[in-house]
């Protein structure tokens, strides 16, 4: 076989190659096959919110809401700080003067009456923060009931410290005055005066809370007027004993003057359980 021959044999084979190589190179593009959606297309639904909340989040919650009411309170104690000569001129009308035996004295006794001010003007507050926080937890009719209780105990608290400050607490300052003669004359310290008005006002507050703590027993069914009728004799022991614990003073006169209340509003209680409520 010549050259010739030999070089017309290869162009043939490379002719017949090439068709093969460029089919070769050429790739078809794959489609790629989709599965079935069991959705049929659409979104998925968003988890439903039971109102259930974490603990952190519970924690989160509780500590936003004690710094809401520290500032009510922070708030309140400057207000009555601001407004202090006004509130000393009142918390001295029932002894007149008095004196403070140390430099200092005077200065921290105001610091406490504000901040004790400031807690009385954010009670509201308080209250309000407390029934928030457990509002998630309970049925409608519980929020009802809390609705008109909260209320209503903020008001008796602050009617039974009003009654201890104007009615109570002048009389017994004038029984202790009247111990003075010629020879021993009252000299009332600013730090001990006040603290002895908060040891003796302040439990009237608690005390007036009885009647509707008896209406809301009377309600729920665990107590009834025979039976607030039955134990009134041990209640009224009981008044005594109370009132000997709490008093600042262990005189009689004193501890009359918490007991009698606390025996009244007794009377207050059985007598809206048993006209108003019927049982």
């Amino acid at each position: 076989m010549t050259e010739e021959s030999r070089a017309a044999g290869a162009e043939e084979q490379a002719d017949k190659t090439l068709p093969l190589a460029a089919a070769d190179d050429t790739q078809v593009p794959s489609v790629p096959v989709s599965e079935p959606d069991p959705t049929g297309g659409e979104e998925p639904p968003a988890e439903e919110d039971d109102g259930s909340m974490s603990l952190v989040a519970h924690l989160t919650e509780l500590r936003a809401r004690l710094i809401k009411c520290l500032l009510a309170v922070a708030a309140g104690s400057a207000v009555g700080y601001y407004f202090i000569d006004d509130i000393m001129h009142y918390l001295t009308v029932p002894v007149g003067k008095l004196y403070y035996m140390q430099p200092a004295e005077a200065f921290f006794t105001y610091i406490k009456i504000a901040v004790v001010v400031g807690f009385l003007l954010a009670l509201p507050v308080i209250f309000y923060h407390v029934w928030r926080f457990f509002l998630p937890a309970l049925t409608r009719e519980e929020r009802l009931v809390l609705g008109i209780v909260v209320p209503v105990s903020v008001g008796l608290f602050f009617l039974g410290l009003a009654f201890s400050f104007f009615l109570v607490f002048p009389a017994a300052i004038l029984f202790f005055k009247s111990f003075g003669s010629a020879e021993l004359e009252a000299m009332f310290s600013v730090n001990r005066y006040f603290e002895f008005v908060i040891m003796f006002v302040l439990p009237f507050g608690f005390v007036f809370e009885l009647p509707l703590i008896i209406t809301i027993l009377g309600k729920l069914g665990f107590i009834s007027s025979a039976f607030l009728q039955k134990y009134a004799r041990i209640v009224i022991f009981l008044s005594f004993v109370i009132a000997a614990v709490i008093s600042p003073t262990p005189d009689v006169f004193t501890q009359s003057m918490i007991a009698l209340p606390m025996i009244l509003l007794y009377g207050v209680g059985y007598l809206i359980v048993r006209f108003i409520l019927r049982k």
